[in-house]
């Protein structure tokens, strides 16, 4: 448990950074992202891969799956994390760096990783090129439509404006996705990440995000997305029309994540994006201190949030 105290005073390597007023505004926003990020995907794993639960959980509980405690993220924010700490080091976008510092978190914990991406970083392992890895993974699993690349996406559009957002956020997809609909997903939800966390509303962010989809499939669903049930599930259409949903819906932070996590399903990795989502519309205060204190692995979320924000300003 963490003791919080938010007026908003936060600790980096020793110095105390007062968050007050105007001046720190985005840094705000997009800690809230990336905080929101393992919030929700923590909030979601004990109920990965049960049905929509009879009563609304909204409490973080015991993960009986990965037989983890309340408030443990799982590899969703793992790989977020890892994303952050590699646009931080190579100060943008580097496939060859981002590609190993994703190997690295997942030789850490292996099991818990989904079709996708654990088939990519096995072929690295066994020494594939990581150039080919993506393409013959795509190959031998028949697909590769999972929701991986988007769960760990959002700190590229922290750290992006502008049309780099998407260049780099479908770059950055098919490290593993090699199915455009991915990256397309991917592209749509960090679109959103960036406006927001720069302060556009939630409208005008959805809007642009649509009008920079070239994906016909992707545009289709997400821009109609009232006219379809929200379903979580692995597809990364279905995670990322899922979290837009809800999010959308919803004007809070807490009922954003409350109404993602109680689909059921891919729980985690819709927490995960939605709470990223709201994250970055809602602020890093407006997550409540309950959850904030049972998340494990706070200073390091805080800290790499801190370090992506500052270092992508120069």
């Amino acid at each position: 448990m963490h003791t919080i105290t938010f007026l908003h005073v936060t600790s980096y390597c020793g110095n105390v950074i007062y968050l007050f007023g105007e001046v720190y505004i985005q840094l705000l926003h997009a800690a809230g992202s990336l905080v929101g990020l393992a919030v929700g995907d923590a909030f979601g794993a004990p109920l990965e891969g049960l049905a929509s639960p009879t009563e609304t959980v909204r409490e973080m509980g015991y993960s009986y799956r990965h037989g983890r405690k309340p408030g443990t993220f799982t590899d969703d924010t793992e790989q977020a994390l890892a994303v952050a700490r590699s646009l931080v080091r190579s100060r943008g976008f580097s496939p060859e760096d981002m590609m190993a510092e994703l190997v690295q978190a997942y030789r850490s914990d292996p099991a818990v990783y989904g079709p996708t991406s654990r088939r990519v970083f096995d072929l690295v392992l066994l020494g594939m090129d990581p150039r080919d890895a993506a393409r013959a993974a795509h190959e031998m699993n028949q697909g590769s439509r999972s929701n991986g690349s988007v769960m760990r996406g959002p700190p590229i559009g922290i750290w992006y404006d502008g049309p780099e957002v998407e260049v780099y956020s479908m770059a950055c997809s098919r490290l593993t996705h090699f199915d455009p609909v991915a990256g397309a997903c991917s592209s749509f939800v960090n679109r959103m990440v960036s406006d927001l966390c720069r302060g556009r509303e939630r409208e005008d962010a959805f809007r642009r995000a649509l009008s920079r989809c070239r994906d016909r499939e992707v545009a289709g669903m997400l821009g109609s997305f009232r006219e379809h049930d929200p379903v979580s599930g692995l597809d990364c259409l279905l995670a990322s029309h899922a979290s837009l949903s809800v999010f959308m819906e919803q004007d809070t932070f807490e009922e954003t994540l409350v109404a993602a996590v109680n689909l059921g399903g891919d729980a985690d990795t819709v927490g995960a994006i939605a709470g990223s989502l709201a994250g970055a519309r809602y602020g890093l205060s407006a997550i409540p201190r309950r959850w904030l204190a049972a998340l494990q692995g706070l200073p390091e979320v805080l800290s790499t949030a801190w370090q992506l924000w500052h270092v992508a300003r120069g």
